[in-house]
């Protein structure tokens, strides 16, 4: 018995280190190779001969341990546990980025026992369940290894570091404080029920802690455009320019542009990065009388992108005498743009602009095909997504799963507000709730189906 238990004990062990390649795959001049777990140092030192000082890279020869033969001349770094990434006993290889070289490395890696290639996220994973970053910060890592426009990474930057994390934290332990109060009234009563004074107090601070989350589920839809891009639908009736104006902010020819009402059936959408942020921007069919089942089927998708949209351009053709401007699914704050502003202006220009300032949306004179007003427009557009995606003081949720779990919890304040008529021991159930949701977002209670999922997303050698 005591055998086998010494061989379990091994197996659990030997299955508890890994190593992967922690840079992008192909030639480079330097690939870093990263080691973690029981028997990192043990592994590396059959390679390099003995280890450097922790957090001090040193050059060495790295050597295959069957035949002794010279695989490369690396750099290599050593973080002893618990003061590492993953919170384990680290290694890593800074090799030359040769394939060839990476390869013979991960082939001498592979033979020794007790070693195992790393799942995708691993690493990240073991630094989550060894305390070193909570769901939040794991969460801005992965988003910060995907920014590709500036906000996105002082966004990712600032969630990584922890600020998102701090204000969940904060928040739960306000809701803690308020759970030992009740509980102090449920165990030592005022005459069998809870004193008028510290009823005010409670629901003064359930009131307090509930707007806060409001307030920062309403702003924090910046968070989310910023991570998953803002959407931007340009609508209008058929040859009013809408083609033309996607192709030149796109800069190519995106879209097909013809004289022929209905060209465009579907959505055709482009990325842009303006004010720092992705922007999708959508082109959409012809807003008409459909011609067939096929043109009523852009039209229905054209105003299902327009209501979902954060930012909608109206366009009319300011040369022509046609109307239908009115009905376009405008909102305060958008654009209408009246096209074709190079040719003789008809009388829709007009009436159009005095329709648009009615009803507080901004009317800007543009030509697609010479270009004349696109620099204003391009303007209008930057400072438009610069409000919706601007950081603000305090960080912003990022993701449709932190939001979920703030709703759970104001929801769940609502009820301890008024269910604190009914007994403490009510509204204290509904303030574990709150407390349980916010602590979902961070991690601190349980998660294990989000898990999974969340570091699957990551590269294997992070």
């Amino acid at each position: 018995m005591l055998v086998l238990a010494i061989y379990k004990r091994c197996v659990l062990i030997a299955s508890n280190t890994i190593f992967a390649i922690a840079t992008a795959p192909g030639r480079a001049g330097v690939s870093v190779l990263r080691l973690s777990g029981p028997l990192a140092f043990a592994a590396a030192m059959r390679l390099s001969g003995d280890l450097p000082q922790a957090r001090r890279a040193t050059l060495r020869t790295l050597r295959r341990p069957l035949d002794n033969d010279a695989l490369d001349n690396a750099l290599v770094l050593v973080f002893t546990a618990p003061n590492s990434f993953t919170g384990e006993d680290v290694v890593e290889l800074h090799l030359h980025g040769g394939p060839a070289v990476v390869g013979a490395v991960l082939e001498a890696l592979s033979a020794e026992p007790g070693l195992r290639p790393a799942e995708a996220g691993e690493f990240t994973r073991r630094a989550f369940e060894n305390g070193k970053l909570d769901l939040t910060e794991v969460e801005g890592l992965a988003d910060l290894v995907d920014s590709e426009t500036e906000g996105q990474r002082r966004q990712a930057l600032r969630q990584m570091d922890g600020a998102l994390s701090r204000l969940y934290e904060g928040w739960r332990a306000d809701l803690i404080g308020l759970m030992a109060s009740l509980e102090a009234e449920i165990d030592f009563p005022d005459e069998g029920d809870v004193a008028t004074e510290a009823l005010e107090i409670f629901q003064s601070k359930v009131l307090g802690l509930k707007e806060a989350l409001a307030q920062h589920l309403n702003e924090s839809k910046r968070g989310e455009r910023l991570r998953d891009g803002v959407r931007c639908a340009i609508i209008g009736a058929p040859n009013a320019g809408k083609s033309s104006l996607l192709n030149r902010l796109a800069g190519r020819e995106a879209a097909i542009v013809s004289d022929i009402p209905g060209t465009t059936r579907d959505v055709v959408e482009v990325r842009l990065i303006l004010a720092g942020a992705p922007v999708w921007m959508a082109d959409t069919a012809g807003l008409r009388s459909a011609a067939g089942a096929i043109e009523a089927e852009g039209i229905r998708r054209a105003l299902a992108r327009a209501e979902n949209s954060d930012i909608r351009i109206g366009m009319v053709d300011g040369a022509g005498s046609a109307e239908g401007w009115s009905a376009l699914p405008l909102n305060p704050g958008d654009l209408l743009v009246i096209a074709k502003s190079d040719l003789a202006p008809g009388v829709a220009a007009d009436a159009a602009r005095t329709w648009a300032s009615d009803h507080g949306i901004e009317v800007l004179y543009a030509s697609p095909k010479s270009g004349a007003g696109l620099e204003a427009l391009d303007q209008w557009l930057t400072a438009r997504v610069s409000a919706l995606t601007s950081l603000g003081e305090a960080p912003s949720l990022s993701r449709l799963r932190h939001r979920r779990h703030v709703e759970d919890a104001v929801a769940a304040l609502d009820r301890a507000h008024h269910s604190i008529h009914l007994g403490p021991e009510l509204a204290g159930e509904d303030l574990r709730s709150a407390a349980h949701a916010l602590g979902r977002i961070t991690g601190r209670v349980d998660v294990e189906d989000l898990l999974d999922k969340i570091f699957s997303d990551f590269c294997i050698g992070k």
